[in-house]
């Protein structure tokens, strides 16, 4: 029989991820050339993992060094693992008789091993070894390769041969390779080889999976990029396991038995009919099971199985673990199969009948046992059994208690539940209401199309007006109220509302599935027209109905026309003291204000929002995490930086814990953004990046360009100035937006314009921002962000030598940025200001304008912006003839930019230092001090305090301040102050100790 995870195709399959492993065979080939090294090498690794096909790559390899190359395995067919020397033998047949004329040697190795079964030779295997050592020790130059596969299965003689070679090397260019699978090597065999390791007779060569990209690269050709992620997940970098679940998934229309699959499951073939019924429903029951399990399933009580009782299963499962097929744990309580991917493949070679049957006996055996229901599902399902509200029911439990964490396997079991529910009258409310499930589990799972498609067949489905229901004037009611066995009229409106509020919450969805899709006008209809209708929803579904058209409105850059809607709804959800509502209103509105630049009015909304949900336990929260999403952008536009941080990290947790993507991604980003801009590079990097890796597989291209803005924008500051992989990034995510112009599309655009080099290309960068902006004052984009996009469009014009438009735009800046009231975006006018003055040669104006800038950042705990805002001020300093200020501003700023992990204003830094201040004689009281002394110096002239230089040094407080006595001993100074006094004076340690 061939070996189950090497055999067949293997030597067809592509070689990959191999080449260190060839090159130390190579290396040992050229060892033994010489006659010295090891003799042997255990090549060994997991069924499946490429054993022997690495052998085969290496045998043409050899053959082309000009070694002979002889190739056998061991105990190749069931049963034949009795023959002596099995492995040699069959390595011997490919020595033809031009072979054996030319190289004495090899003839007589191959007529020594043919003649082992002669009764003579069988009276002494031990003297045959030795002569057979004596012909391999006879090979001439250029050599001998023995290649011995399977030796786990060797004959004794074999294995003798072998330790014979490991104990008496030839003195010949022979080498030996084997390969073996651990689990099934005899423990003799095992410890012979050990010996042979430790005597350096033996090389080992462990095989390990392959890393994802080789599996991508050179097993998964035709497979998309996502599928080759889940075969890797799935294979745990296995090829052949790797190949196998890629033909199963992604070839259906292949021949049964053919390919990497048949190569996998030959091993069944030789397995009597218990230990294949055992098999078989350990596939089926999959993951780790128990032996009275895997009984009930393979026998069943009404005995389809063959033989009979626990003793014939155990016996059976211990002749599985023995060809490792199964694998037992150490108390022997459970098992399982010896690769996770196993169970799938045997399931998928079973028939459909016999498939079905064993996930029917599954089924029951679970329920006896009192499984839950998310272990019941998937036999359930696989049983097929007809409409059955007792099966329905379990479907639906186990798709409660799994959508929060696999919403794709939710909604696959709320599917098979609406197929199991009988589909009568009494059961149609509970279809709806499974229809809604299933719908809001394939938005989770990312399948955002396919839910907004069910959403609109439930819309259709579901009667429009409750009002009627029930009524003889209705001409669609089926009921006939004259009927004295029908619904009484209570009963028919009863179901009617609640027919009604299946439809709005609906509706609800599906337009929020629209907005995610950027189908603004359409999620606009669905709500007018539910919010139209007459009668209208109930109060709660109707405070939704109007967040979501908010909502859209504010996506779409449309917010105004809804204000007044909006505030209404909130007064409403306050009359009723519904907390919930009153909360998703506020956030709305105090979004839709703050995106509007009414500053004052948002802030006070957000301020009321936080304290009515910092009251909310996270569980109630899992169900209006939009409002944290609102909130904590609304407070980062504000500029309440602690605050956003404090409630986004607290959505993260809930949105995750509730499986709610939409909420996830978004919350990310904002904290992203809040972390970047407080000067946490790192941080928002790698927050960022979470968040693309949420917002892929959810489909909306918006909130995918989004994210990508963000992160290009982060990567830009972390990488080195002038690095292009910031710009590639930015421009990718503009690509991902194309045409559209919502909120996030516009923002994508205007990120883009920050990645352009400005000195390279100024017209680029006004172009984006023109295109986003709509025209030049950029009245399009986000009002309360509009001063700093000004800032960027007046350094374009500028770098264009344009300054007359610089000077406009930067007059609207500060125009703009006054009325807004927020100190990073007064920043941010203020240095497109000083940048105008700096062109016009005003040196002392445009330093006060850029350290006012550097002011107003600091307020709000800006960093990033501080620290871009010092090190713009500090060649204007200079320039106004302050050296000494100059410095100390450079050193602050680059010192912010160091620690945030901003690379690119560290450069900007290192390209800009101040020249050492100019003055008198040099001050050489420093010149005393010791270089730990010196460096301690520079950071407290920064303004560091004694923890904060012992946090950046890695020193204890208490050593900090014995330093800075002995420098103020040393130099005679008596404060802080005086110290970086003296520091600024004589220029130390500018770039020296602040590279970060």
């Amino acid at each position: 029989m061939d070996t189950f995870a090497d055999r067949g195709c293997a030597d067809r399959a592509p070689l990959v991820g191999r080449a260190r492993e060839l090159d130390r065979l190579d290396g040992l080939l050229g060892c033994r050339a010489e006659a010295v090294g090891p003799v042997a090498v255990d090549v060994t690794g997991e069924p499946g993992i490429g054993k022997t096909r690495l052998l085969t790559e290496f045998a043409v390899r050899a053959r082309g060094r000009g070694a002979t190359v002889l190739r056998g395995r061991a105990g190749t067919a069931e049963g034949e693992g009795g023959t002596p020397f099995q492995a040699v033998l069959d390595a011997c047949a490919d020595l033809d008789h031009g072979k054996r004329a030319a190289v004495p040697a090899l003839a007589e190795l191959a007529r020594l091993v043919e003649e082992a079964n002669d009764r003579e030779a069988q009276q002494g295997h031990g003297a045959l070894v030795r002569r057979i050592g004596a012909a391999l020790g006879r090979v001439p130059a250029p050599g001998l390769v023995l290649l011995l596969d399977d030796l786990h299965r060797a004959d004794p003689a074999t294995a003798a041969l072998l330790d014979h070679l490991l104990r008496h090397p030839p003195h010949a260019p022979v080498l030996v390779v084997t390969a073996r699978r651990e689990r099934q090597t005899p423990p003799a065999l095992a410890s012979s080889l050990a010996r042979a390791v430790d005597s350096g007779a033996l090389a080992g060569l462990d095989l390990g999976p392959l890393e994802p990209e080789d599996c991508a690269g050179g097993l998964a050709p035709g497979v998309p990029p996502e599928a080759v992620q889940e075969l890797y997940a799935a294979s745990g970098g296995n090829p052949l396991y790797f190949r196998a679940l890629a033909h199963t998934r992604h070839r259906r229309d292949d021949a049964p038995g053919t390919g990497p699959v048949a190569v996998l499951l030959d091993e069944l073939t030789p397995l009597g009919p218990m230990e294949r019924a055992v098999v078989e429903a350990a596939a089926v029951l999959g993951g780790r099971v128990t032996s009275e399990l895997v009984t009930a399933v393979a026998t069943d009580r009404r005995g389809s199985a063959p033989g009979d009782g626990q003793e014939a299963i155990d016996t059976a499962l211990r002749a599985l673990a023995g060809r490792d097929l199964v694998r037992p744990d150490q108390d022997g309580r459970t098992l399982g199969p010896r690769h996770p991917a196993l169970p799938e493949l045997v399931r998928g070679a079973l028939d459909p009948w016999r498939r079905r049957e064993l996930h029917r006996r599954a089924a029951a055996a679970l329920a006896r046992a009192g499984a839950p229901a998310t272990a019941r599902a998937p036999h359930l399902v696989g049983a097929a059994a007809g409409p059955d509200a007792e099966t329905a029911a379990v479907l639906v439990e186990a798709a409660e208690r799994t959508g929060t964490v696999d919403p794709a396997r939710a909604a696959h079991w709320l599917q098979a539940a609406l197929d199991h529910l009988p589909d009568t009258p009494e059961h149609h409310a509970g279809r709806h209401e499974l229809t809604l499930r299933r719908a809001q589990a394939l938005g989770a799972a990312g399948r955002v199309a396919e839910s907004r498609d069910v959403l609109h067949h439930l819309i259709d489905t579901c009667r429009p007006d409750p009002g009627r229901t029930g009524y003889p004037d209705d001409p669609d009611d089926p009921d006939d109220p004259e009927d004295p066995d029908g619904p009484d009229d209570t009963t028919r409106r009863a179901e009617g509302e609640h027919t009604a509020g299946i439809r709005t919450s609906a509706v609800l969805l599906c337009a929020f599935m629209e907005r995610h899709l950027g189908r603004y006008p359409e999620a606009d209809a669905l709500l007018r027209r539910e919010l139209e209708r007459s009668p209208g929803p109930r109060d709660g579904l109707r405070t939704g109905l109007v967040v979501e058209w908010g909502a859209r409105a504010l996506f779409a850059t449309r917010y105004p026309e809804v204000r007044e809607e909006v505030a209404r709804a909130l007064d409403e959800a306050r009359r009723r003291r519904d907390e919930a509502g009153t909360a998703e209103a506020l956030t709305l509105s105090a979004l839709g204000e703050a995106y509007e630049g009414e500053t004052v009015v948002a802030r006070a909304r957000a301020k009321e929002a936080a304290a009515l949900t910092d009251t909310f336990t996270d569980g109630r929260l899992a169900d209006h995490v939009e409002s944290l999403v609102r909130l904590g952008w609304t407070e980062a536009f504000l500029e309440e930086y602690g605050a956003a941080e404090r409630h986004t990290a607290r959505g993260i947790v809930i949105a995750r814990r509730a499986g709610r993507p939409f909420a996830l991604s978004q919350l990310l980003l904002c904290s992203a953004y809040v972390h970047f801009l407080t000067g946490n590079v790192a941080a928002a990097l790698d927050l960022a990046e979470e968040s693309l890796t949420v917002a892929r597989p959810l489909g909306g291209t918006e909130l995918l360009g989004f994210s990508r803005a963000i992160r290009a924008t982060v990567l830009l500051h972390a990488l080195p100035l002038g690095a292009p992989e910031g710009l590639a990034a930015a421009e990718e995510a503009a690509a991902t937006v194309g045409t559209a112009q919502s909120w996030w599309a516009t923002q994508a655009r205007c990120m883009l314009a920050h990645s352009v080099p400005l000195g390279q290309d100024p017209h680029r960068v006004r172009g984006a921002l023109l295109r986003a902006g709509g025209d030049r004052d950029l009245s399009r984009l986000q009002p309360s962000l509009r001063p700093g996009y000004l800032e960027l469009l007046a350094g374009a014009a500028l770098a264009a030598g344009d300054l007359p438009e610089a000077e406009r735009v930067a007059r609207r800046a500060l125009t703009e940025a006054a009325r807004l009231g927020l100190p990073v975006q007064r920043g941010a006018a203020r240095r497109a200001w000083g940048r105008v003055l700096a062109h016009r040669g005003e040196s002392a104006a445009a330093a006060e304008a850029f350290t006012e800038a550097a002011r107003e950042s600091a307020g709000s705990g800006a960093g990033l912006r501080e620290a871009h805002s010092l090190l713009l001020a500090a060649p204007q300093v200079q320039a106004a003839g302050d050296g000494a200020r100059a410095a100390a501003l450079w050193r602050r700023g680059r010192r912010l930019a160091a620690d945030g992990g901003a690379r690119m204003l560290v450069d900007l830094a290192d390209r800009t230092r101040p020249a050492p201040p100019d003055g008198g004689p040099p001050d050489g009281r420093l010149s005393v001090l010791t270089p730990r002394e010196r460096e301690i110096s520079v950071l407290v002239a920064e303004g560091l305090t004694n923890q904060a230089v012992a946090d950046r040094l890695c020193l204890s407080p208490r050593t900090v301040e014995s330093h800075v006595a002995r420098v103020y001993r040393k130099t005679g100074v008596e404060t802080r102050a005086g110290l970086a006094s003296l520091v600024v004076r004589t220029g130390v340690g500018e770039g020296q100790f602040s590279r970060g």
